[in-house]
């Protein structure tokens, strides 16, 4: 047997080289390690404190943000960018970033190619955060040349829309309801406001067009309408005839219950709503559209609208959509019916309060309490910082990365509530028969 021998030299160099290549190994991980992207810890919100983020992450982003929508299951925000750098800037803000195709302009630019060149009646179309598209709907009465002309302009459009079909009508619920009745029509109350110190409603504009006095279901005239947009919009306001009338800040869930409203806030993509109404009473379902062009026919464009899944039907016009506390529209019409589902459009009641000089949950009629209770709701906003009102300050101010507080948050929340709750609880209800 023969042994081979090594010499201690080519062993030192052996050595020499596997004590390199370990060294080698930890320089190479630091290395990776460097070039890992960092880890941003992902901001638990509620729907109105990611619509604040996302308001503030729209003004740092510009050009480069392209919508966005709230996650119900995980409580976040995803936001649309068109480049990593832009979904960095989300990541950091803590919310989530998807690098998506078509940016804002380009998606704005498509709803104005179907607005010049596709204006079908049974039609509707809205921007789409989540497959980054505007999403065409036509109803069952878009057929032949009418549905020709229509899906050839969407194909036009290549991957910024698409097209889609439902199986209903799409129609504004105004009749075979209660409770407030004009002429032949039947509608529902939307929300009690305040206007100039005096008590009113708002319900639908396509509702109150023609209709200038308005009764209760047992044939009581309640008051006379004030104001009325359809289209292009479509809301109404009605001034009590009795100055003195309670109307308090309040929802009817038509179960020997009530919710408070205190608040008027932006409805989210994702976001899930309640609706109330004097036809199917109550139901609920989620956010899919804003900005929604809808065409009833006969000239009845309306625009700006909140598209979602809630059912509806005649007799539900006008009524309540909220979420918690917060009044988001009022019933303007869709496809379909409590029993087969179908799209429900409402009108924002921002843009209604705004145009008819009105407030929500304070004032006469609601009672001092529910007015203290809107001013120190609006303390609490402005006190977290960022919250969307007064419902959320520690959340809103977690929202944008500012350092409101949380005990200030939580004391002026308090307050606000304790307040609001002063207010509320008898008289002439939104979405309610009790007149």
């Amino acid at each position: 047997m023969s042994h081979r021998r090594i010499s201690k030299k080519r062993v030192t160099m052996a050595g020499g080289a596997v004590v390199a290549l370990a060294i080698a190994g930890v320089t190479l991980q630091n290395a990776n390690a460097s070039e890992e992207k960092p880890q941003f810890k992902l901001k638990t919100l509620s729907a109105p404190a990611a619509g604040t983020l996302a308001s503030t992450l729209n003004g740092n982003l510009g050009e480069s943000a392209a919508g966005w929508y709230y996650e119900a299951g995980t409580k976040a925000l995803v936001m649309n960018v068109v480049d990593e750098s832009a979904a960095e800037t989300v990541r950091r803000a803590g919310g989530k970033a998807r690098v998506v195709q078509n940016s804002t302009a380009e998606l704005k630019s498509a709803r104005q190619t179907l607005a010049d060149r596709a204006t079908v009646p049974g039609t509707s179309w809205a921007v789409d955060p989540v497959t980054n598209k505007v999403v065409v709907t036509a109803d069952r009465t878009v057929t032949g040349d009418a549905w020709d002309k229509l899906s050839g302009v969407v194909e036009t459009l290549g991957g910024k829309a698409e097209l889609k079909k439902s199986a209903g009508e799409f129609k504004t619920f105004v009749s075979g309801g209660d409770p407030i009745l004009g002429g032949n029509a039947r509608c529902s109350l939307g929300f009690n406001v305040v206007k100039d110190g005096a008590p009113h409603f708002l319900t639908a504009g396509h509702c109150t067009e023609s209709i200038q006095t308005w009764s209760d279901a047992q044939g009581a005239r309640i008051g006379t309408t004030v104001a009325s947009t359809f289209p292009v919009s479509d809301f109404g306001l009605v001034a009590y005839d009795d100055a003195a009338t309670d109307a308090p800040s309040e929802v009817n869930l038509y179960d020997g219950s009530s919710q408070p409203i205190t608040q008027a806030g932006e409805a989210v993509v994702g976001q899930q709503v309640v609706r109330s109404g004097s036809t199917t009473e109550v139901s609920d379902g989620q956010v899919t559209g804003l900005d929604a062009t809808v065409n009833y026919g006969n000239g009845d464009i309306v625009n700006g609208l909140i598209q979602t899944t809630v059912c509806a039907e005649p007799g539900d016009s006008g009524g309540s959509l909220f979420a918690g506390d917060t009044a988001l529209g009022l019933t303007s019409g869709g496809s379909g019916d409590c029993t087969s589902g179908g799209e429900t459009f409402f009108q924002p009641v921002t843009t209604a309060l705004a145009a008819v000089g009105a407030e929500i949950g304070a004032g006469s009629g609601a009672g001092e309490g529910a007015g203290a209770g809107d001013a120190a709701g609006d303390q609490a906003g402005d006190g977290a910082g960022d919250a969307a009102g007064d419902q959320a300050g520690d959340q809103a101010g977690d929202a944008v990365g500012d350092q409101a507080g949380d005990d200030a948050g939580d004391q002026a929340g308090d307050e606000a509530g304790n307040a609001n709750g002063n207010g509320n609880g008898y008289g002439h209800r939104s979405g309610s028969r009790s007149h």
